[in-house]
């Protein structure tokens, strides 16, 4: 599922208050209330505004939606913390149903990030938008409306693979070539064992029912890893109640300024003057294996491509690729009189 963030769409600050957070809400609200509002969105971003303000305007739930901490950004993929898993609306186990009416159409329940958090606080109690009226537009039937079920819920034990988690990875160009044990740092997100997830008073989670611990590893990445490839770490996942752990899956983004990436091929930008691309030159250059020079022919044009051979990254049978200086032309900003008078000469001819 998707993560939300919540502050994000009523447009506050994670350290917003209470009036803040009510004020922002109240302007959303009328703005994109579908009674007003026709676009094709409205319906869609009310929801949001209403979900978020039902987490936001509400003290436990708050606390408990900033313990996953403030590195996650919205659409990013999300778990949902051990053991939440069993709370749903209207599921096969039970609980809360939460709807949105407007005018006797509805438009479905809160999302399910927003059930995989909250299930077990959503037990009684009117929408946060019921009976509220702005500026002579009533919204008493456009916030949640619950309604609750009876099923006992039965004790299960969840699947192995909800305790797995997924996050990316940013790497560099020089992370592969030192093909050194690479620190991942993440939040490391368990049920309370003091409470057993319930919240409430607990001392140890502040209320919110599970953990969220900072926790850091050391990775060492094969040799031929690529672009969007996923790496499994066993065992570092999220633990349950029953003592097992899921397994961390970590999504590679190769992240560098300095070269572009084909396999085990690199491509570096080697910046030249047009008199060097006329008549040639010698350049010093960086690269992973150290400093070389390379010998650049007259009359390069910008963009070609030198292959400088075995200068690349590891291959997985032995040996390295290639590397390949791609020339890019410049002209320097601060040319003399002299300087452009030449090229003045230089285009007459």
């Amino acid at each position: 599922m998707e993560y939300k963030d919540y502050y994000e769409i009523l447009g506050v600050k994670r350290d917003a208050t209470e009036a803040e957070i009510k004020s922002a809400y109240r302007k959303l609200a009328r703005k994109y209330h579908p009674d007003v509002n026709k676009t094709k969105e409205a319906e869609s971003k009310f929801k949001d505004i209403n979900e978020a303000y039902e987490v936001l305007g509400d003290k436990q739930k708050r606390q408990r939606y900033d313990s996953l901490g403030s590195n996650w950004q919205g659409g990013q993929s999300y778990t949902p913390p051990p053991g939440f898993e069993q709370f749903g609306f209207g599921g096969g186990q039970g609980g809360t149903y939460q709807s949105f009416n407007f005018n006797g159409q509805d438009l479905g329940g809160f999302s399910d990030f927003f059930s995989s958090l909250f299930g077990d606080m959503m037990s009684g109690g009117a929408g946060r938008t019921q009976g509220m009226n702005f500026g002579g537009f009533d919204f008493a039937n456009a916030g949640a409306q619950q309604r609750t079920t009876s099923r006992r819920r039965t004790q299960q034990q969840p699947k192995a693979e909800n305790l797995d988690v997924t996050m990316n990875l940013n790497i560099t160009i020089k992370d592969l070539f030192d093909q050194k044990p690479i620190t991942v740092k993440f939040n490391n997100i368990e049920r309370c064992t003091k409470c057993s997830g319930n919240g409430g008073y607990c001392s140890e989670c502040g209320g919110t029912g599970f953990k969220s611990e900072p926790k850091s590893i050391k990775v060492k990445l094969p040799a031929n890893i690529t672009e969007g490839q996923k790496v499994r770490i066993k065992g570092e996942g999220k633990s349950d109640s029953y003592g097992r752990k899921g397994d961390l899956y970590l999504i590679i983004n190769i992240k560098d300024k300095e070269y572009e990436v084909n396999g085990s091929d690199l491509t570096k930008e080697i910046e030249i003057t047009p008199p060097e691309a006329v008549l040639g030159c010698k350049k010093d250059i960086e690269t992973l294996h150290g400093k070389i020079g390379i010998k650049i022919p007259p009359r390069t044009s910008s963009g070609q491509a030198l292959r400088l051979k075995n200068l690349g990254l590891p291959k997985k049978e032995g040996g390295y690729g290639n590397l390949n200086a791609k020339i890019k032309i410049i002209i320097p900003k601060n040319l003399s009189d002299k300087q452009i008078e030449l090229y003045k000469k230089i285009a007459e001819l």
